[in-house]
């Protein structure tokens, strides 16, 4: 009993610390404003990645997209990055007025597809944005991010939507990520700190993140050691809550749970190259950067709400078993549900939303069946598939 009491203390203090930072930001993000930016007539040469791993379903309906830009024609361009695309895909992307880079690789990576394209390319930009595959920009996007450089911007983190919820896991998803948006973007950015990076639907200076990009050989996560690296030198990174990008939201359980151990074996790679560098950050006043590094400390959300409910219930029906009791198990779990709930945007309040929270028990132990997944994770590539799929026609 004392080991389980032990392990329940670690447990405890670790979900504890995630609640309240959850909580926190979550507050803070009703208190984000959003900040106008103007280009004053100036438009800035950018450079579109998008890097294509088996993306055969997706990347012509997404790259056709990229083209139709309320931006100067001349001053943008897109590029993709074909990795392990079918010939006649390839064919076809050549017929359109973007730029194709082949690459192979023995173990393929984002970071990688990236380096490469940096090497090809010859002409001068200013700002590189990243694309996924799936990712379809609204037609303002450029507009917006290019209209941030010219106020001063150096980084840049859009806002990412989904492009369909056309099942319960599709849904859950896209939930999920708007409460990241709104913790950790809006939140962040609430209180004077850096947004967090996704990923996709971002943009740099071009020449820093070609630099920057040498250094980074992340098999997944590249976008985790990208911002900490913006942050030590000294650059903040902004959310541009109006500038959308749709993403694809995973569709099915397997999908979800190659995801999710891709995402969490980055998060646990990272917790523990960068944990120290994180406790010496917050002594010497680098707040910014040591919130970043406390990021991969944090107990994934579908897993943490399951895991408090499971516990709270247990406790309740064992009150003098454990050493820590149902009343703290409850206040976390209130706590939490609660941060949760007030992240989530209007839209999402629905039957569909409903239907799809139903779902959540077996959500929780796909994501458990992930966890034994981790191990040797951050060594291979993970890749997610995605298909054509898109509901919303306006954009």
């Amino acid at each position: 009993m004392i080991v389980i009491n032990l392990l329940l203390i670690i447990v405890f203090a670790t979900m504890a610390f995630t609640v309240i930072y959850s909580f926190f930001y979550a507050i803070a993000g009703h208190f984000y404003k959003k900040r106008e930016y103007t280009n004053h007539d100036q438009y800035r040469r950018i450079a579109v990645l998008m890097p294509a791993y088996k993306e055969d379903e997706v990347i012509l309906q997404t790259a056709k997209q990229a083209l139709f830009q309320q931006y100067p024609s001349n001053l943008y361009s897109i590029y993709v990055i074909a990795d392990s695309l079918k010939k006649e895909t390839i064919a076809t992307l050549k017929k359109l007025p973007l730029s194709v880079i082949e690459v192979s690789f023995d173990v393929s990576t984002k970071s990688k597809s990236l380096n490469e394209a940096f090497a090809q390319i010859t002409k001068p930009y200013d700002i590189a944005v990243i694309l996924d595959a799936d990712n379809i920009m609204r037609h303002d996007f450029l507009e917006k991010v290019n209209a941030a450089f010219i106020s001063g911007c150096y980084a840049v983190q859009g806002h990412r939507k989904a492009k369909n919820k056309n099942t319960n896991y599709a849904v859950l998803d896209a939930i999920s990520e708007e409460a990241n948006n709104h913790m950790m973007r809006k939140g962040q950015v609430a209180i004077g700190l850096s947004s967090s990076v996704i990923g996709s639907g971002m943009a740099f200076s071009y020449l820093y993140l070609k630099q920057v990009m040498k250094e980074i050989e992340a098999v997944g996560g590249f976008d985790k050691e990208l911002e900490l690296r913006l942050i030590r030198d000294n650059h903040k990174i902004v959310y541009l809550e109006d500038a959308i990008v749709l993403d694809e939201k995973v569709q099915k359980s397997e999908v979800f749970a190659n995801q999710r151990t891709r995402w969490i074996s980055a998060q646990l790679v990272y917790l523990r190259k960068y944990w120290l560098d994180g406790v010496i950050g917050l002594i010497s006043g680098k707040i910014d950067y040591a919130n970043k590094v406390m990021h991969y400390a944090l107990v994934p959300k579908v897993l943490l709400i399951g895991t408090l409910f499971l516990i709270t219930i247990i406790t309740a029906f064992t009150p003098d078993i454990f050493v820590i009791s149902f009343a703290h198990w409850l206040t976390i779990t209130i706590m939490y549900y609660f941060a949760f709930i007030i992240s989530i945007p209007k839209e999402f309040w629905n039957k569909q939303t409903f239907n799809a929270l139903i779902s959540l028990p077996q959500t929780f132990f796909v994501m458990m069946k992930a966890m034994f997944k981790i191990k040797g994770a951050n060594k291979r590539f993970i890749h997610t598939p995605h298909t054509a799929t898109f509901e919303n026609n306006t954009i």
